[in-house]
């Protein structure tokens, strides 16, 4: 992960998002997989945006090559055999890693609010 996040051009990337997501979700130990695709869903349906399953894990795979997370398994409770992927804050560093990357991306989704709110100033009037 780099030291200082620059703009990425006009608006915040889509796996930057979820990686910001995935590490909130984390701090509230409900992650895994296929759980965390489900619920990011849910919450942004209302805003008509369905992230892929490929994106969830890239952003994942991204997470774990940083040092912010890492894989889990877990016996599925009531299952002798079957497993399950959790993810957790990596060793000693991952949460500090964590809280950077969300300061980081603080700064560039204020940036991006600004530049939404000047475009429906400028083009519709609304304050």
């Amino acid at each position: 992960m780099s030291e200082k996040r620059n703009p990425s051009g006009f608006l915040v990337k889509q796996r930057a998002f979820l990686k910001l997501y995935m590490i909130t979700m984390t701090e509230q130990e409900r992650l895994y997989g296929l759980r965390l695709l489900d619920v990011l869903r849910e919450e942004f349906r209302p805003f008509g945006y369905r992230p892929n399953h490929s994106e969830i894990y890239k952003a994942l795979h991204d997470l774990i090559e940083d040092g912010v997370l890492e894989q889990v398994k877990k016996k599925k409770e009531g299952m002798k055999l079957q497993e399950v992927v959790y993810y957790r804050f990596a060793g000693e560093n991952g949460h500090e890693k964590a809280k950077k990357y969300k300061r980081q991306l603080k700064v560039e989704l204020d940036r991006c609010q600004s530049m939404i709110q000047k475009a429906v100033r400028d083009n519709f009037g609304i304050k």
